[in-house]
């Protein structure tokens, strides 16, 4: 038995592989590792495929110097607008569209370090309101908050939090200074004391290695994250990294396909930059991944939730929830 298939049934039985058997899968022969990668979706997840979208809730002059990121005060790559917490028949306007386009989650997601009290009190009467007339799921992306806000959050009616790793703890200081990895674990930890489930990932193509990115979902892993977002960075004119390469799709397919060994039943989400591959992921559906984010992202132009589900079905999933 090849290694691939040593560690497939090693994730199949125990979980997930170590970090030393993962770094072995990244010289391993990219078909075979996405045909065991989709082997273990199909035993530990089913065909079902998780499908959400987003709203920018808060836009702009955020405090933070995270180096990718249009919407830092710190670059010149600011956003074409900027704006405070939107209000909730807005918010609500965009749950119901998302939800009549077949989303199955709406995740508010604001600029800033975190939202203040008054902010989280507005805000907890949007998600009483797009709980009570919609429906949808609701899920959060509201910064470094603590536990007795996550419990209002929760009480309101959403039911996940989402708040990236971006990469591993060690590259985490070369693309933000102003908040550190522990107060990201902090977040994500204070988030499940209060009830809530949790989505994190990050970003691949930041100049990280693949150990970083492998350590990234270990981390994830041990925090108990079952969504895990994976971003391809989309180089923004007037950031630090726009002179970056984005990922080829290959290399997005063996990244994906090597984060299903590490989490074996988790809803691993493509998201942010997904439109910069020739193919919009479909491969990448096809080597593991089971959950994405449909239509526009926080500042860039993203692939239609119609348009997805469409592919997904094609592909022979059934669009559900999963993780809850």
């Amino acid at each position: 038995m090849g290694i691939v298939q040593e560690l497939k049934e090693k994730a199949l039985a125990q979980g997930g592989v170590s970090r030393e058997e993962a770094l072995l899968l990244v010289q391993a022969p990219l078909e075979e590792l996405a045909e065991a990668a989709e082997e273990i979706r199909r035993k530990k997840c089913g065909q079902g495929f998780d499908l959400c979208t987003i709203v920018n809730g808060k836009c702009g002059r955020c405090s933070e110097d995270c180096r990718y990121c249009a919407q830092s005060a710190h670059y010149q790559a600011r956003c074409t607008e900027a704006y405070g917490l939107l209000p909730a028949e807005k918010l609500l306007e965009g749950a119901r569209r998302a939800k009549a386009k077949g989303a199955l989650r709406y995740s508010i997601v604001t600029s800033g370090r975190k939202l203040s009290d008054r902010e989280v009190e507005q805000v907890c009467e949007s998600i009483r309101a797009i709980r009570q007339k919609t429906g949808i799921q609701v899920c959060v992306s509201f910064g470094l908050l603590a536990e007795e806000q996550f419990e209002k959050i929760r009480e309101a009616g959403a039911s996940r939090v989402h708040c990236n790793l971006e990469s591993s703890a060690g590259f985490f200081p070369k693309i933000c200074t102003t908040h550190t990895y522990q107060d990201k674990i902090d977040t994500l930890k204070a988030a499940r004391r209060a009830g809530l489930s949790v989505c994190s990932g990050g970003i691949l193509g930041l100049g990280e290695t693949m150990e970083d990115r492998i350590d990234m979902v270990l981390t994830a892993r041990e925090l108990g994250v079952k969504s895990v977002p994976v971003n391809l960075l989309n180089p923004i004119p007037g950031t630090p990294l726009e002179h970056r390469q984005p990922l080829t799709g290959g290399e997005a397919r063996r990244c994906v396909a090597i984060f299903r060994f590490l989490i074996p039943d988790a809803s691993i989400r493509l998201a942010g930059g997904r439109g910069l591959l020739e193919d919009m992921g479909e491969l990448c559906f096809q080597s593991g991944a089971n959950a994405a984010i449909s239509g526009d992202m926080l500042t860039t132009a993203g692939i239609t939730v119609e348009r997805d589900s469409e592919l997904v079905r094609n592909l022979g999933f059934e669009v559900r929830l999963c993780n809850e």
